[in-house]
């Protein structure tokens, strides 16, 4: 089962900068896809970006430009990078893992999910 496990996110004030990490394990395929969500209470969680196993990108409108999605194979590890924070970025966020590997951000095609972590951006 693949495994995934988040680290950073915080608090920071309006305009700031906050990195996250997804340590990721066990994928079954070489070709898979790997995203960022974030999620309101009560609300769907949305697709902020989305990168495949050969590095290939999206992003959703929702953070375009303000969010970076990047992976390092050898060390099985997903990072989201956000600038330029606002508060309205306040939100649990996480990282999904899906074997279809079509750069969807559609929650719904992700089958497994980090333990998410809290951002909270302060104004």
């Amino acid at each position: 089962q693949v495994q995934l496990v988040e680290s950073g996110g915080g608090s920071v004030g309006s305009g700031g900068i906050l990195t996250s990490s997804c340590l990721f394990s066990n994928t079954p395929y070489s070709s898979y896809c790997l995203g960022w969500f974030r999620q309101l209470l009560g609300k769907d969680r949305e697709g902020i970006g989305v990168i495949d196993s050969d590095g290939t990108t999206s992003y959703a409108e929702l953070m375009k430009g303000r969010a970076t999605i990047s992976h390092d194979n050898a060390k099985k590890t997903l990072y989201l990078q956000m600038n330029s924070l606002k508060p309205e970025d306040t939100a649990m966020y996480y990282c999904g893992y899906t074997a279809f590997p079509s750069l969807l951000m559609d929650a719904r095609y992700f089958e497994s999910w980090g333990q998410g972590t809290q951002v909270t951006v302060s104004l």
